[in-house]
């Protein structure tokens, strides 16, 4: 399983991605006071959350597309039921099926995002609820190749307000350890920008930028690894917190609800 991960696919395993894995993992932490009955994963990866979720839900069903992955999270997770197939849509599930859904650090991934919205929305019970996180597009320190595109407090909100009836937009933000850390590897990841003189990074195609973003991206992460030895390591989910403030925030956490 250790092959699938990337700097974008982060692992808890790897050092340097430490911080990332910590702020990914915080939206699981966040989500253990939402669930309630059955409960959908949308897009679960390597199974990162699921320890923290599963035994609190009446039923865990999650869906991603990465077939090993998910025959080994089946056989780690036999309570559970694990799905492999390519998302939107969701056709393996009738409406109103969840009283919970969610989907971690995937939307940004999805080039239909109304039918990916449109199609959890479907299939969450009335009254249910979904939460969503993504990156925060201001807070981006470049583009990402591996996402179709990224988005604002604000853009998010308007989206989802076309296919939910209830909407609540926060944010999951860092507390001065965390800050550090970004601030470090935003210089760092500007020092490598500067020889992108010709703005390659947003005229190239995605599928050519991404191998040099996955080298040049972990070559940084060691580097701040490396300068920052302990500042890496210490961060915990602890340091990052839910705050109202999503337009300042690292990501998006989006609280959304279906009509009785």
């Amino acid at each position: 399983m250790s092959k699938i991960f990337t700097t974008e696919i982060t692992s808890e395993s790897i050092p340097s991605d430490n911080p990332i894995h910590q702020r990914l993992l915080k939206a699981y932490v966040l989500a253990q006071n939402f669930v309630q009955g059955d409960v959908l994963e949308v897009g679960c990866g390597e199974g990162r959350g699921i320890d923290l979720i599963l035994d609190k839900s009446k039923s865990y069903t999650a869906i991603d597309k990465i077939k090993p992955v998910i025959d080994l999270l089946q056989r780690k997770y036999p309570s559970g039921k694990f799905i492999s197939g390519n998302i939107p849509p969701l056709t393996q599930f009738a409406d109103n099926s969840f009283d919970r859904i969610f989907s971690f650090q995937v939307i940004e991934h999805i080039e239909d995002d109304s039918l990916f919205l449109s199609e959890i929305n479907r299939i969450l019970k009335p009254g249910g609820t979904a939460l969503i996180t993504t990156p925060n597009r201001p807070m981006s320190l470049s583009r990402n190749p591996w996402h179709m595109r990224e988005y604002s407090a604000e853009e998010l909100t308007q989206l989802a307000k076309k296919y939910f009836s209830s909407v609540e937009m926060k944010g999951i933000a860092g507390n001065e350890k965390v800050m550090q850390y970004y601030e470090r590897n935003k210089k760092s990841v500007d020092r490598i920008m500067k020889f992108d003189v010709l703005d390659l990074q947003h005229k190239l195609p995605a599928a050519v930028l991404r191998v040099p973003y996955e080298l040049l991206n972990r070559f940084n992460r060691n580097n701040l690894r490396g300068a920052a030895d302990e500042l890496v390591r210490s961060i915990q989910h602890e340091d990052y917190l839910l705050t109202d403030d999503a337009a300042n925030a690292l990501d998006l956490f989006l609280i959304t609800s279906k009509q009785l």
